[in-house]
């Protein structure tokens, strides 16, 4: 499955639209890792445990986008967009959702 954010794949014209396919999940930070950034962004540096959180949303919410485009029968999605927002109480959750337009090449 190609996926991208361009609304083409270069030299590969789109045969047939399949439709939108989105992608979601929510991840919840635990204390210690916000203890952990905490002292970080007190002291400076960049915060690894959340950038591992964040890279594991992503790539949960793109693999769920794929599924989705693999069962309409497409072969690609192209203008794939990903948005991070925070959520719930004291915005403890990060909900990472994309989508993008499931294509046959």
């Amino acid at each position: 499955m190609l996926l991208s954010t361009t609304p083409t794949i270069e030299n590969r014209p789109i045969r047939e639209y399949k439709g939108v396919v989105t992608g979601e999940t929510i991840i919840g930070a635990n204390a210690i890792k916000d203890f952990m950034a905490g002292i970080r962004d007190f002291f400076g540096g960049r915060s690894g445990s959340y950038e591992k959180v964040l890279a594991k949303a992503k790539d949960t919410a793109m693999q769920e986008m794929e599924e989705r485009a693999t069962q309409l029968g497409a072969n690609a999605v192209v203008g794939i967009d990903i948005d991070y927002e925070t959520i719930g109480s004291n915005n403890s959750m990060l909900m990472v959702a994309c989508s993008g337009t499931a294509v046959v090449l």
